[in-house]
């Protein structure tokens, strides 16, 4: 069946079994490989997407139940924001090995749009359905509210 998905901006069609879910979809037909597979059952984040700003788990999202969305993947994820959690990211050294990184960034964004100056329980709520085998937990933490701080200042 053919469908049509606004994906970073770009409406673009697709020709996919409609229940397909949008992991698959952004992977595989659109080539866009940032956002990842980990679980399959929206339980580790890796395959974390906004649509309509709000984080989303790609991996037991239908396609067909997106059609008229905005749907933004890590590679078009921007603004202050993003900008802020990036630097901080990388100044404070969170990513080991970086598997959960797309998920954890699209997650944190989407807190910082939503909540400017989030409290630690903020952070942790937004944050709780990612998963990171490393364990660097505290940085994400300590990431975010750096970029909270930036974007204050």
């Amino acid at each position: 069946m053919s469908l049509s998905l606004t994906v970073n901006g770009t409406t673009r069609e697709v020709d996919v079994d409609p229940a397909t879910p949008l992991l698959w979809v952004i992977r595989d037909e659109l080539r866009l490989t940032g956002t990842k597979f980990g679980c399959g059952i929206a339980q580790c984040g890796a395959c974390t997407v906004m649509i309509n700003g709000q984080p989303t788990r790609s991996c037991v999202t239908p396609v067909d139940t997106v059609t008229d969305t905005d749907i933004t993947t890590i590679e078009a994820v921007d603004g202050p924001e993003a900008e802020a959690i990036q630097a901080a990211w990388v100044e404070l050294n969170v990513p080991q090995c970086g598997y959960c990184q797309s998920g954890q960034v699209v997650s944190a964004t989407a807190l910082l749009q939503a909540i400017p100056k989030p409290t630690d329980q903020e952070i942790d709520d937004a944050m709780a359905g990612n998963v990171c085998r490393c364990a660097t937990y505290a940085r994400i933490r300590s990431a975010i509210r750096q970029a909270s701080d930036t974007l204050e200042g």
